[in-house]
């Protein structure tokens, strides 16, 4: 086991790495966004993987997360297992005080189950996973997804209606917030390509 001068030097190297992240990406995010930066962009996940394509390292930079999401038929699968089918592939989010998504991160997140497109909140608070249901979404229809980011928590909404709110760790450092793109799992990778349309609203 790590002892805690270890550890402390890891967490200082993880701080000073985002820390550059942040700078470079907010350069590079200040200037005037180019036409295509504002058109869809088109996230495949290709069969037997997890992570989606492109990938992206971008900041989040403001106190909300606003976006557009369309999901085509490749939404559509079955794993022949309840407990495999239940598991939350991500649909887009981002990472909370300072630290790795899965200590502190507020997500939304998709599952296909009962032959309908499942939509969820999915955050974790202090290294503990917390899952809310969000509602149902159409194959082929466009809907918008919002996360406020507030001193006490986040706010989930689907199409401008507010839907629920998962609390922050209350022992929060506050500062970046780095971009968590399309993930196909759970530990299942994807069985066939999936397609998923995703527009920002600036």
């Amino acid at each position: 086991m790590p002892n805690v001068e270890t550890i402390v030097n890891m967490k200082t190297v993880f701080r000073n790495t985002l820390a550059a992240f942040v700078i470079a990406t907010s350069t590079l995010m200040s200037c005037e966004p180019a036409p295509e930066d504002l058109l869809i962009r088109h996230f495949i996940i290709k069969k037997g993987e997890h992570y989606s394509t492109p990938r992206l390292a971008e900041m989040l930079q403001s106190k909300r997360l606003r976006f557009k999401a369309t999901f085509d038929e490749s939404a559509i699968y079955d794993f022949n297992d309840a407990a495999l089918q239940t598991n939350k592939n991500k649909l887009l989010g981002f990472s909370d005080c300072n630290s790795l998504h899965h200590e502190n991160s507020a997500r939304f997140a998709w599952q296909w189950l009962n032959d309908r497109l499942e939509i969820y909140a999915y955050c974790y608070v202090g290294g503990e996973r917390v899952e809310q249901f969000v509602g149902v979404v159409n194959i082929n229809e466009e809907n918008e997804y919002e996360i406020e980011l507030t001193s006490h928590g986040y706010i989930f909404y689907l199409n401008n209606e507010k839907i629920t709110t998962i609390a922050r760790s209350n022992s929060c450092d506050q500062g970046a917030y780095y971009m968590l793109y399309p993930y196909f799992g759970g530990s299942e990778p994807a069985p066939h390509q999936v397609r998923i349309d995703i527009s920002m609203i600036r």
